[in-house]
């Protein structure tokens, strides 16, 4: 029990950034549409948002004191990041807790980008076919990491958990087991908590707000709330940018996971994709249930005792699932019908 305990939870985090893309990816397609292939890239551009915020953090000014002498008989250089210099003791909390502070960044940073792809190109490719929605977004994509590519290097960019959140938690005591049989990471678990959080905000909001509320009756009929007098388009731009907003905060978040480099957002889009389409094109609940369902799926796959037996498993369960979920039922999980079942 200890055993699928430990599984289970390390599936959530990974799970935790399925749902949050695939969130992402199903409102896009819900509200406009749009098969969004850049939506992975928004993803990566949060994590960059955190490596870029703890550079900004880390700047150093160098002094020299002629009190202490290298080897060499000269004055040792000091080097004090200038938030230290400037805020003492504030300075330092917000250098150790740069990967939550860049939150504060990414939020307009993301809203910004998202509306401003939203305008510039995608609504251009509204009533186009589905395949050169997909040519058009898996280009600028590809032009966003080769830019992130060319400004940051190609190599991965470790970036640190605060302090207070480094350690593992002694998961296994709080759900009666003996101690050190489950242990996990806090910042997983602090994860998973913070995508739960996030996902409760946006349906809270399509679901309590006026806003969300025309949002929802523009999927369902665009055109029947666009001659009630709506400016649909406007709320759908928003929407696209809140959707690239929660893209965002999930990459930023998952720096201390998983070293931030040009590529993870390639490597979560397609998985993503598979989640929305098992959980069922344009519903929401289905994408986040299934993105927490396969995350968990795929910890189990990857544990040695599976892998002896089913060499590679954890590599295609995923697409596994998602072969028999379509075989079995077209539409996803919770699907509406007649979606893909024809």
């Amino acid at each position: 029990m200890d055993a699928i305990a430990l599984q289970v939870l390390n599936g959530l985090d990974k799970g935790g950034a399925y749902a949050l893309i695939a969130l992402g990816l199903t409102i896009i397609f819900g509200t406009l549409g749009v098969v969004n292939f850049a939506h992975g890239a928004l993803f990566m551009l949060g994590a960059f948002c955190a490596v870029s915020v703890k550079a900004l953090l880390s700047l150093e000014a160098v002094t020299l004191d002629p009190n202490k002498l290298t080897a060499w008989g000269t004055p040792m250089e000091i080097r004090v990041p200038y938030v230290e210099t400037w805020f003492g003791e504030f300075g330092a909390t917000l250098l150790n807790y740069s990967v939550p502070v860049s939150i504060l960044v990414a939020i307009p940073m993301m809203l910004i980008l998202g509306i401003a792809m939203e305008r510039g190109l995608i609504r251009f490719f509204y009533k186009r076919p589905h395949a050169e929605q997909i040519l058009v977004t898996f280009g600028l994509a590809i032009v966003l990491q080769e830019i992130i590519k060319g400004i940051f290097g190609a190599n991965p960019i470790p970036q640190p958990a605060p302090e207070v959140a480094k350690g593992m938690i002694d998961f296994g005591i709080l759900v009666g087991f003996d101690a050190g049989n489950v242990v996990y990471p806090a910042w997983r678990l602090i994860y998973f908590l913070f995508s739960v959080a996030i996902i409760g905000a946006v349906f809270s909001f399509l679901r309590f707000t006026s806003f969300g509320m025309v949002v929802r009756a523009g999927m369902a009929d665009r055109e029947t709330v666009g001659l009630l007098g709506i400016d649909i388009d406007r709320r759908f731009t928003i929407v696209f940018g809140i959707a690239a907003v929660v893209a965002g905060l999930a990459g930023a978040m998952y720096t201390p996971i998983l070293s931030p480099d040009y590529h993870m957002g390639m490597d979560f889009l397609v998985l993503s994709f598979v989640v929305v389409v098992v959980g069922g094109m344009g519903s929401l609940g289905g994408a986040v249930a299934a993105g927490f369902l396969l995350g968990i799926l795929q910890s189990f796959a990857s544990m040695n005792e599976v892998k002896n037996i089913l060499p590679g498993i954890d590599q295609i369960i995923i697409y596994l699932i998602a072969v028999v979920v379509l075989l079995v039922r077209p539409r996803g999980l919770m699907g509406r019908k007649g979606m893909m079942e024809h």
